[in-house]
């Protein structure tokens, strides 16, 4: 079996990571590997193994969508190899946070396999260990997806071990894929409540096949099972929740989400600017410094929505209204404290497309006198990177309870839902030739936006990328959907203003669509032969 090479990984018994129900405050670092054979160390063990989440999805997000057509900087800038990718090399900014966390990840979830078959036996633990092979499986599909061929490593290794080498991504996919087939089996079928259930492992099988059947090894036949697995996943659940409804900022679970890295108040509370995650911090302009904490959202600047992500929207799409902040009060949070919105002094307003009329103008500075009025067209990083409020807010991940600050949201991360499952099995069916099937699933996720269907003939690749932009934007899945679907390098340098088709070109003829391999991890590891993805050679 390969061994690991980071010298961190053999200290996962230190490991106690705080996290809602999941790890209580604690300190075993003087404890011997004999308190997880007990039911309490195991039990911490497992939530060590959730905690994770938190590292993968709550920092920096440049890897799931910078670079991409739907976002690009603003006043601030990106990393520019991940962003612009001429400068992308093994040592660029963000190339290793997915390989070096995910590694982390996988030799706690190796040590929760290990120990698994030691601990006390309890009632728990069949689904215990179910869940850590889940999100072992689910490292190393972000792993096989961004970097490629990689190191599988499954024992959990006790000793330092500074040598080892690439598995093919084949071989990845099918450990990906065994895994999750014995998750399934072990897992639980209670409904979702922030721990592994069935749905929540169908759901990733689904996503799993769907994404080998590009590949060179994969096959038609995976399209098929990747459809049946996202139908399993829906159940046959409608989306009964309307997209408002689902993004009000009540700190719950809400209905259809799948899978989801947990926060809240108590958890966050003991270190409120450091604990929280960074999601609702992107996907927007900078809208004031710290003299207006509390009132207004902190903003990056960075992954600001493109002209082609304000385009995809209509003006029957309920969606638009609530991904993005078109009218923003003084202060910014009244939104969230009041039903009735005819009082409140409106400072910016953002045109759309539908509304894009002198008239309509006139008539809204008339009511409105003292708001500034971005003409559409006007509030996208191509033309107006530089000014605070020049760019639109997006609002769907907003924490209006949240201290002013960088890493200060208790949302939950929405990893996966029902619609979303929607959209794969619509894909899946497309991809296997029943583009009937697909249509309907797609369909039934516009039907809850409230735009009429698509049809047969507008049903394509494409469509599908498009409708995923409109419900799913500033989730965590752009460039991997791109990078699935061998459209980044077309879409990415069509609508991100600072990316040109030639940006891509690397080493030995080969373009730059998998990440280089992290330095670092190149320099730590004696096997001499580990080879760099040739695009980064």
């Amino acid at each position: 079996m390969n061994k690991i090479y980071k010298i961190s990984f053999l200290l996962f018994s230190m490991i106690l990571i705080s996290c809602q129900d999941y790890l209580e405050e604690d300190n075993r670092s003087n404890e011997t590997t004999d308190f997880y054979l007990t039911t309490e160390g195991y039990n911490l063990l497992v939530n060590a193994n959730y905690g994770f989440l938190r590292e993968i999805y709550g920092g920096e997000p440049w890897l799931f969508a910078a670079g991409t057509d739907m976002y690009a900087e603003g006043r601030e800038n990106e990393p520019p190899g991940l962003s612009r990718y001429t400068q992308l090399n093994s040592n660029s900014n963000g190339v290793g946070h997915l390989y070096n966390v995910c590694y982390k990840a996988i030799q706690t979830a190796n040590m929760g396999v290990y120990y698994g078959d030691l601990t006390e036996q309890s009632p728990e633990l069949s689904q215990q260990i179910g869940a850590i092979k889940f999100l072992r499986a689910n490292s190393y599909f972000l792993l096989v997806q961004t970097y490629g061929d990689v190191a599988l490593i499954t024992d959990y290794i006790q000793e330092r071990k500074l040598e080892f080498d690439r598995n093919s991504a084949e071989d990845v996919y099918s450990f990906i894929i065994a895994e999750l087939e014995e998750s399934l089996d072990m897992v639980n079928d209670d409904p979702y409540n922030g721990r592994i259930n069935k749905r929540a492992v169908m759901d990733l099988l689904a996503k799993v096949y769907l994404t080998r059947a590009y590949e060179d090894f994969g096959s038609s036949a995976d399209f098929t099972q990747a459809a049946e697995y996202a139908d399993a996943a829906i159940n046959g659940e409608e989306l009964s929740l309307s997209f408002a409804e689902l993004w009000t900022p009540d700190y719950t679970i809400k209905q259809g989400t799948i899978f989801s890295v947990q926060y809240d108040e108590s958890s966050v509370s003991t270190d409120p600017f450091e604990l929280g995650h960074r999601q609702s911090s992107y996907f927007g302009p900078y809208q004031g410094g710290s003299e207006i904490a509390g009132e207004a959202p902190y903003r990056t600047y960075t992954l600001c929505p493109t002209q082609y992500a304000i385009d995809l929207f209509t003006e029957d799409d309920d969606r638009w209204y609530t991904t993005f902040m078109t009218e923003v009060y003084d202060p910014y949070f009244a939104f969230y404290e009041t039903d009735d919105y005819e009082g409140l002094p409106v400072q910016h307003y953002y045109e759309a497309s539908w509304n894009d009329n002198d008239d309509f103008k006139e008539a809204y500075l008339e009511e409105h006198p003292d708001a500034v009025y971005h003409d559409y067209g006007s509030y996208v990083p191509s033309v107006n990177p530089s000014n605070d409020y020049q760019t639109i807010p997006v609002k769907k991940f907003d924490d209006p309870e949240a201290p002013f600050g960088i890493s200060t949201n208790r949302n939950d991360i929405v990893i996966s839902r029902l619609a979303e499952a929607y959209l794969v099995a619509a894909e899946a069916y497309l991809q296997s030739g029943d583009a009937t099937t697909g249509l309907a699933r797609l369909n039934e996720v516009r039907e809850r936006a409230g735009v009429e269907d698509a049809s047969l003939s507008d049903f394509d690749i494409d469509y599908i990328l498009d409708e995923r932009g409109r419900e799913l934007l500033g989730e965590y899945h752009r460039w991997l959907d791109l990078k699935r679907t061998g459209t980044l390098v077309d879409r990415a340098s069509m609508y991100h203003y600072l990316v040109e088709p030639g940006n891509f070109n690397g080493a030995n003829g080969e373009l730059k669509i998998l990440r280089p391999i992290p330095q670092s991890a190149l320099d730590l590891n004696q096997n001499n032969e580990f080879p760099q993805n040739p695009a980064y050679q």
